[in-house]
């Protein structure tokens, strides 16, 4: 069992986290919210939601927590289900769906 963390380091760590999330949100929407962005970011700003998903997802796919880091076929076949219903559809949400319920067949079938 690990020692509790100082009550004061938890504090510094959450407040310096809160300063630093407001002070890059007061930049695009404080400092440039007013200005018209140039046309060359507001293409690259259209793919921030596309490159930000699946960083967030594959850890869970190919190092998932549940099986002490070692890849499964459930996990890896929602994520293929998923790929191909949004490259094939272009469709967000019903890739989402399709992952989902892969997943949650899988697993259910699987064990």
């Amino acid at each position: 069992m690990s020692d509790p963390i100082d009550p004061t380091t938890l504090w510094i760590v959450i407040i310096g986290m809160a300063v630093g999330s407001f002070a890059l949100r007061f930049v695009f929407i404080g400092l440039v919210g007013s200005r018209a962005m140039p046309g060359w970011l507001l293409r690259h700003l259209r793919y921030t939601a596309v490159a930000i998903l699946p960083a967030l997802v594959t850890p869970l796919v190919i190092w998932p927590a549940v099986t002490q880091g070692q890849p499964d076929t459930a996990r890896l076949a929602a994520a293929a289900a998923t790929l191909a219903v949004g490259f094939l559809t272009r469709n967000v949400i019903a890739a989402i769906f399709a992952g989902a319920g892969t997943l949650y067949a899988l697993l259910y079938l699987l064990g």
